[in-house]
Order: structure tokens, then sequence, then C-alpha cells
């Protein structure tokens, strides 16, 4: 009774000024401090008042401020005079600390897991109505824009959309906890099905076919390596039984005399404007600054059609190399980034800038 308390108290002080302070999570608690600790009171009281009839706690508030205020005082003096038994005392109860946040922080992920599981597919989800994976197509679109028209434009039968915003998480930098909570890849998670990390269950996938359908830019390409990372990282299966699909939307619309052409670099629009042998004037080219400048009938023509749309299936043949890649580049160790990016810059043919 008010020993704990003022243990804690003290040993929450010395750690604050302690070697150990940069290492504080958070405070100590006292199960932190007491765990591997024995300490024995004597205490001679005329009339013990107990919580229980096992007498396993004295409750005289009388005597919790006594012990509080002599337990400090003495503790504080033990301990200024033995700083190593302090510094024992302050290791231990750190290592009790990152036990109990490692804990916490697992019973989150599953009950925020529960919750996910139970609250049903994410809002931002158009299912598609087929019951069958194998016959199931998963878009994830960048941004809403992009996956307005994705929503008009696809095949309700078969084809689900998946809208993303904002920034991506790197999972190569990151925690399985804070991965599986993260709120933009909650959603991936969730219409998948199937779980992530050691939990992922490949049976329980939603679609055969998911789709990254991102702008042909660099932004785009960013989305698209880090949606690969994270599938790469979390979804490994996904991709070695060749799930995991990046949509090639064209870069260019070309039109002449109500005729719709689609090139999808700058040689096949060159190629396209060389075979049109008319009028130069009547011929007009857009460049696509992103998938939101494409209506539902272009998106669904140059991007989404299974008869005609150009779509890479993403292939895992040499395992060792794709982990040296994304260790490489989207790792935390600059250096070898750094170096990549020397060696290769010289070689890329198709910069967008």
């Amino acid at each position: 009774m008010g020993f704990r308390l003022a243990l804690t108290r003290v040993l929450n002080e010395f750690l604050k000024k302690s070697k150990y302070a940069k290492k504080m999570e958070e405070n100590l608690s006292g199960e932190d401090v007491l765990e591997g600790l024995t300490a024995v009171l004597s205490i001679k009281l005329a009339e013990p008042h107990f919580d229980t009839q096992t007498k396993m706690k004295l409750v005289n508030s009388e005597v919790k401020a006594i012990i509080e205020s002599l337990i400090s005082e003495q503790l504080t003096l033990y301990f200024d005079q033995h700083p190593d038994i302090v510094s024992d005392i302050l290791e231990k109860s750190l290592l009790a600390v990152k036990a109990r946040i490692a804990a916490r922080q697992a019973r989150d992920v599953t009950r925020r897991k529960n919750a996910m599981d139970s609250a049903g597919l994410p809002g931002k989800l158009a299912d598609c109505s087929e019951k069958d994976p194998s016959l199931c197509e998963l878009f994830i679109v960048e941004g809403d824009s992009a996956g307005g028209s994705a929503k008009m434009g696809r095949n309700r039968q078969y084809q689900a959309i998946l809208s993303l915003f904002g920034k991506m998480l790197n999972v190569e930098k990151t925690r399985i906890e804070k991965v599986i909570t993260n709120e933009k890849l909650q959603p991936i998670i969730a219409s998948i099905g199937a779980s992530a990390g050691n939990n992922f269950d490949i049976t329980k996938i939603r679609y055969h076919k998911v789709i990254i359908m991102a702008d042909a830019d660099v932004d785009g390409s960013h989305i698209r390596t880090l949606l690969l990372t994270f599938f790469y990282r979390y979804m490994t299966e996904l991709i070695e039984r060749g799930h995991v699909f990046l949509a090639m939307p064209p870069l260019y619309h070309i039109s002449y005399e109500r005729k719709s052409f689609y090139a999808y670099d700058d040689t096949e629009k060159e190629k396209l404007l060389s075979e049109i042998e008319r009028d130069p004037s009547k011929i007009k080219v857009q460049r696509y600054k992103g998938l939101g400048e494409m209506n539902a009938d272009q998106l669904w023509v140059t991007t989404m059609d299974p008869t005609q749309r150009n779509i890479v299936q993403i292939q895992m043949d040499d395992a060792v190399e794709a982990e040296r890649i994304f260790s490489t580049l989207m790792g935390e160790n600059v250096a070898p980034r750094r170096e990549f990016i020397e060696t290769n810059a010289l070689l890329v043919s198709n910069l967008d800038v």
C-alpha cells in the first residue's frame, strides 16, 4: 500500500536524469518497476483494515501517506548512494516497458484487424457483382477523379475499383503494426481480403487480378513502386502466383476526322502521326497529364477493356534479385541507393521531368 506508487515516482525521477532518458518511450508504470523485484514491509498498526478476508491489501488511508513519504525519502537517499543498483533497476524496468508496449501494440493490431474485418469492405471500394475470385479484377486507382471515371467505365460484373488518395506509405521503413493500421493500406488489405504479413492467406483473396492503375508519369511510377513494395513485403505470394498487374495507360490521344488513336510513348505517337497522311492542321494531339483527364469511355477502351487493354503481369523470377532491388531503392540506407542512381542514370531512355 503506497510502496509501489512511491517506488514508481522515485524511479521515474531518476530515469529523467539518467543515461537512459533518451530511451524513454513513456513513463514507467508500477508493473514495470515491480517486475522482478521483491520488497518486504513490516508495519505495526493498532486497527488494520483489509480489502478482503484474505487480507491481501491494507486499506487504512492514513497509512498510505506515511508510507509514500518515508519510502520516497529513503529510496531517494539509497539510490543516490548506490548508482549501480538504480542503474540495474532502470535497465530492467525499461525492458519491461518495451515488452508492455509491444504487447499493447499487438493487441491493438488484432482489435483493429477484427474491427476492420467485421466492418466489411471499405467505403472507397466499388465492388463487382461476380463472386468467383478467378473471374474478378480489382483496379487500384490513383486519385478520386480517375477513380470516378473508372467506376463509370468499368464492367460492373467482374471489375472492382478502389480509389486511393494522398501520400502512400513506404513499408520498407515501417514496422508491421503501422503497416496494418495505415489508413492508406487498410482499404487495400480489406479489399483483397486475405490479411497481410504472416497472416496472409492466398486462398482468401477476392480477386485473381489486382491491377495497379496510376498516371503515366514520375508520380505514377512512384506510387506503383510503393504499392509493389507493399505487395512484395506483405503479400509476397500474391506476386509469386501472378495475381499482380500494372495497367499501362496511354500518354497521347490523337484525333483526326472523328477518329481516335492512342499512343503509349513518343515513338508510337510519331509513328501514328506519320501514318495519318492527311492535312496536319486537322490533327489534334493531347498529352494526358493523368488518368483524371480521360473520360469513362476513353479509360475503358485504353486501359480496362480486356480485349484491347495493355497490362503487364508482375513476375518474380529471381527472388534474391528482387530482395536486393527493393532494399536498395526503398530502404533506409542512402549510400547504396545513391550508387544505384549514379550507375544507372545515363541508361534511362524515358525520363518524365
